[in-house]
């Protein structure tokens, strides 16, 4: 490995890190505010169209797996893991921070309150759509941020070269 790529991953690294980590707190912190104001169950209006809520919810997104427990944590780590792998391993990959960076720091959030409490706190919700939180936020755009790094780069390469 050479010295230029080695550099090139630990800044990869570094910028994926500080965008965990303010993933992190900003999910903790409001959380936290969420559990602090607002009983379980209980809604309040917040602006047009948007509520504040404190669900505690034990699947995942939806609540699909429900008390899946111990299978969610796995393949949330194992999730991870594969992504971390893939990162460290493509550090000249332009821009593979801001999406890893976004779903580990999601990913970790909601991992902090699974295995804390037993399930996640969700607190923003809109008409017609299941409570959601900041967590969930980065990993949504995570997923999408990811899919364009990977594959945007290469259909705009074919195109050129059609």
């Amino acid at each position: 490995m050479t010295q230029a790529t080695e550099s090139l991953r630990m800044a990869s690294v570094a910028r994926a890190g500080l965008v965990a980590g303010i993933v992190l707190v900003l999910d903790q912190v409001t959380k936290h505010t969420i559990a602090a104001g607002i009983a379980p169950g209980e809604e309040k209006k917040f602006l047009p169209l948007v509520d504040l809520v404190h669900y505690r919810n034990t699947g995942v997104a939806f609540s699909m797996f429900s008390s899946g427990g111990t299978l969610v944590l796995v393949f949330t780590l194992a999730a991870l893991a594969l992504l971390i792998t893939y990162f460290v391993l493509h550090p000249d990959r332009p821009w593979l921070w801001v999406p890893t960076g976004m779903l580990v720091g999601g990913a970790i959030g909601n991992l902090i309150d699974r295995i804390a409490s037993g399930a996640v706190t969700d607190f923003i919700k809109l008409p017609h759509w299941p409570a959601f939180n900041v967590a969930d936020m980065s990993i949504t755009f995570g997923v999408l941020a990811l899919l364009w790094v990977l594959e945007g780069p290469r259909q705009r390469r074919a195109a050129d070269s059609a």
